[in-house]
């Protein structure tokens, strides 16, 4: 039973007035909203009475918003808006109790959660492409995701994260060529060269454009034909310390004929991070102390 103070506003009479600022009639509105015009004129009767305020300006045969009602209407759309937010929270959040989505926005966490794959209760989901980095809190909030690894710690009022590792890379050349006589290399020494690498590298691929000069990269999208063209050709190519427990599109290196380099400029390194939201802690533990146990030394161990 109402006794006094704010009043909720039903979410149907906010609708109408938004409909109506926006086709200008009472008549239009209530095209749009598949409804009668008498039922959208009650409505808006209704939602004055409940505000208290004039919202409409009535003239003979026109009716239009009053400075109020503008406000209103900005009003009526933030509610509206986060009205729908609400929704889709509660049920992606229903959805992730049943099944649990991990992603990832670098290749990397992929190849580890993969390789975990077969060790992961099934009502586990990975999302084999990448996030978009701006996206993780978004995704998170929205129940979306469950777990998302990172080079970001994300840490909030809502979310933890936890550190994880780091991924380093390496490149692979031929014994044959002057610069793999090295035990470690920076991106300048690989100056002038032309490298094959996977189209999904993620945010590898800027790093290594605008590190390494007067450079050339050849992208593949397909793993199989990386891995064919290195077999046969001796194009140097990247990986990192995760790249062993590649499962899916580990590319092949020739017996005694290449030589893995570590990369040991700071921004070959990328500390790893895992994102979830703090009500998830109790459900991704478990998940989080898999990652840990199989993360892979970084090339300096």
């Amino acid at each position: 039973m109402y006794t006094g103070g704010a009043r909720m506003l039903d979410n149907y009479l906010l609708e109408e007035l938004v409909v109506f600022s926006k086709t200008g009639t009472l008549a239009l509105a209530a095209e749009q909203l598949h409804v009668t015009q008498p039922t959208v004129t009650r409505g808006m009767k209704k939602l004055e009475s409940e505000l208290g305020t004039h919202l409409f300006d009535r003239q003979p045969n026109r009716i239009t918003l009053t400075e109020t009602g503008k406000l209103a209407v900005k009003e009526a759309e933030k509610l509206i808006s986060a009205n729908k937010e609400a929704i889709e929270r509660i049920q992606n959040f229903d959805r992730s109790q049943r099944v649990m989505r991990f992603g990832s926005t670098l290749p990397g966490p992929i190849i580890v959660l993969n390789y975990l794959k077969k060790d992961l209760p099934g009502n586990i989901k990975i999302k084999e492409n990448q996030l978009k980095p701006d996206s993780i809190t978004t995704r998170l909030n929205r129940g979306e995701y469950t777990l998302i690894l990172s080079n970001q710690n994300l840490s909030s009022t809502t979310i933890e994260s936890q550190y994880i590792g780091i991924e380093q890379l390496a490149i692979n050349l031929n014994k044959s060529m002057e610069q793999a006589n090295q035990p470690t290399t920076k991106f300048a020494n690989l100056k002038d060269l032309s490298f094959l690498v996977p189209a999904n590298v993620g945010l590898w691929r800027n790093i290594i454009q605008q590190s390494i000069p007067n450079a050339k990269f050849f992208y593949q999208e397909q793993h199989s034909a990386l891995s064919e063209i290195i077999k046969y050709a001796d194009f140097p190519y990247f990986t990192t310390n995760v790249s062993p427990l590649d499962t899916v599109g580990d590319a092949p290196v020739r017996n005694g004929s290449i030589s893995q380099i570590p990369i040991i400029d700071g921004n070959a390194k990328m500390n790893i991070y895992v994102n979830y939201l703090s009500v998830e802690k109790n459900r991704v533990k478990n998940i989080i102390d898999q990652l840990l146990s199989v993360w892979p030394d970084d090339f300096s161990h």
